[in-house]
């Protein structure tokens, strides 16, 4: 593919450990694998977009001492749309651990199983034994969203290697990087809003930044909630807003305009927890209103999707304010 037709994501994907954005604490435990020249079996575990598999790929190039050739002959990745069920695990898994190549010394063989989280509890099962077997010449690597959903003789084989999501400030000095490479107008709340729709997820972050910039060409606040199709902060804080100050009216208006928009309850209450997070007021009514809005969100979650239970929402958020004061 063209680089001019790359997708910024691809195209501004690290390919050393030094260019890894955030999670200082994994990015160095990666730094000392590399310098030892030897990995053991990995889990990395951690939300989407935070730079797992990227990492996996880094490490394997800093240990394969970034030999194009090397890496397609030493290294296997497996991702969620393969079919990784037992025979995979059995057939195309062990056929690789099994495969002889002429590696530098004391280097091994990497085998990557993206969203491992996903895989089958029979295919885990044969991946343990096989991990054993081929201990001497192969190290698997795991990449999952929840670390729990593998196994545990599986996660006892491996070490632990955890990233969080990115904070704000290292995704926008991500961004600024792509918007001066490519040229992108942008203004700063246009970049607020990019970082505001990621919630931490880098992939989402660039991708979206690249949406609006291919749609609308400015990086503007409003052209990035179009294109993102998220409810606008501004709208919901000034829902929440009326809602504490006890008008329910005005709050209800609010939120029956967003429904009628075509925004569902998901989208609202998403949006609603995010700007309850970072709302100033005192702690008692933000642990309260945040309380309303998790066991909103479990209802939602359920089924119960509907403007009635959201409006439901605004009047329990409508008399906060009067337990602080009873207090």
């Amino acid at each position: 593919m063209a680089e001019a037709t790359l997708p910024w994501l691809e195209k501004y994907r690290p390919t050393l450990i030094d260019d890894i954005v955030g999670n200082e604490e994994a990015v160095a435990r990666l730094h000392a694998m590399a310098a030892e020249g030897s990995m053991p079996n990995l889990i990395f575990a951690g939300p989407p977009g935070t730079g797992k598999t990227t990492s996996v790929m880094c490490l394997a190039r800093a240990l394969l001492g970034g030999d194009a050739e090397l890496m397609k002959e030493a290294v296997l990745e497996l991702n969620a749309s393969d079919e990784r069920g037992i025979d995979v695990v059995r057939n195309k898994v062990k056929i690789f651990a099994q495969k002889k190549v002429t590696l530098p010394p004391g280097r091994h063989k990497v085998i990557i199983l993206d969203e491992a989280d996903s895989m089958t509890g029979a295919s885990q099962q044969a991946l343990r034994r096989t991990m054993e077997i081929y201990s001497a010449t192969t190290r698997f690597a795991l990449a999952c969203n929840q670390s729990t959903k593998i196994i545990e003789p599986i996660q006892s084989r491996c070490a632990i290697v955890r990233f969080t999501k990115l904070s704000d400030e290292e995704v926008v000095e991500r961004l600024l990087h792509v918007c001066r490479c490519e040229k992108v107008a942008y203004v700063d709340d246009g970049l607020e809003a990019v970082v505001f729709t990621s919630d931490g997820d880098m992939r989402q972050a660039l991708n979206n930044l690249q949406a609006t910039h291919s749609g609308f060409g400015l990086i503007n606040a409003q052209n990035v909630f179009k294109v993102c199709d998220q409810p606008h902060p501004a709208h919901v804080n000034a829902m929440l807003t009326a809602a504490l100050e006890g008008k329910v009216d005005d709050a209800y208006a609010l939120l029956a305009s967003l429904f009628e928009t075509g925004y569902s309850a998901t989208d609202v209450i998403t949006t609603l927890f995010r700007i309850a997070k970072s709302y100033e007021a005192p702690e008692f009514v933000k642990l309260e209103m945040i309380k309303e809005i998790g066991t909103c969100h479990m209802r939602i979650v359920e089924g119960l999707g509907t403007l009635l239970q959201m409006s439901g929402l605004l009047g329990r958020i409508s008399m906060i304010k009067e337990k602080d004061s009873c207090l």
